[in-house]
């Protein structure tokens, strides 16, 4: 038998920001599969709403995912993807490349390009349009992260709060997650989630999250009334909400682990 994934159930979706998507189950490959030279690699996903085959290059992180139906044959999907091998690398060429995190590279804070740099000490910080990062440049990206991840904490605790209060509700917990679906969750138990690389966009941009995010403490919809609580703590939201539509997905590109050509997702065959 091939080895696959542990059966995983997805609840009906309660979160803002994301559709509503019924209850299913899935399967994944654990090692996924390679189809030409150089080698491919594709991570196989079977899930019962699938009718059809159907390929995806990942707008995050470059990965080549196939989806078959749950009772598709392993080897049809290959032969599939396999037929389908010269659009998978034009559209793996034709992504652009991600920023580069090393020294000489840039990474935005708080809307603020700043330049990477080496220097003396332990600590991250910020001098004169740099983030300087001191050690091994190996871990360059990994302590960036950490950084901006901590800044993210602090801005969006701050952010929350505030707007928390104007409604005269209280935030239950806040955590901080690398989503690629939403910037942003509320639970009915009153759990605030956000996506950290909020970090990287201008303050505006994530104290319009922040407020979206509270609102939902008042109405767990998007209704003309959730809205309505949207526009009292946050007059014009709309700017900021299409700039998270406009520069989102260069938010996404920046990778920090190992550097991966990814960055857009292209339009998929199926069949």
């Amino acid at each position: 038998m091939r080895n696959f994934g542990k059966r995983r159930r997805i609840a009906p979706a309660r979160f803002c920001m994301a559709c509503r998507r019924r209850a299913r189950w899935y399967l994944v490959r654990l090692m996924p599969e390679t189809i030409g030279e150089p080698p491919i690699e594709i991570t196989l996903r079977r899930t019962a709403r699938a009718r059809r085959f159907s390929l995806r290059v990942g707008q995050s992180d470059g990965r080549v995912t196939l989806t078959l139906p749950q009772r598709a044959r392993e080897a049809e999907a290959l032969a599939f993807a396999r037929a389908h091998e010269g659009w998978i690398r034009k559209a793996l060429a034709q992504l652009p490349p991600s920023p580069s995190l090393t020294y000489g590279g840039q990474v935005t804070l708080e809307g603020q390009v700043l330049t990477i740099a080496t220097g003396a000490g332990r600590a991250l910080r910020i001098e004169a349009g740099q983030l300087i990062v001191p050690g091994d440049p190996v871990r360059v990206p990994a302590r960036i992260a950490a950084f901006l991840k901590v800044r993210a904490r602090d801005r969006l605790a701050a952010a929350s709060d505030h707007y928390a209060a104007q409604v005269g509700r209280k935030v239950a917990q806040i955590s901080l997650r690398d989503t690629r679906s939403r910037w942003g969750s509320c639970s009915p138990d009153g759990a605030l989630m956000y996506n950290w690389r909020l970090i990287m966009a201008p303050p505006a941009v994530l104290d319009y999250v922040a407020a979206h995010e509270v609102a939902h403490l008042i109405e767990m919809n998007h209704s003309p009334a959730f809205w309505a609580v949207v526009a009292r703590l946050y007059p014009n939201w709309q700017v900021q909400r299409d700039w998270l539509k406009r520069n989102g997905a260069a938010l996404q590109a920046v990778r920090f682990d190992a550097p991966h050509p990814a960055l857009a997702k292209a339009p998929h065959p199926t069949v």
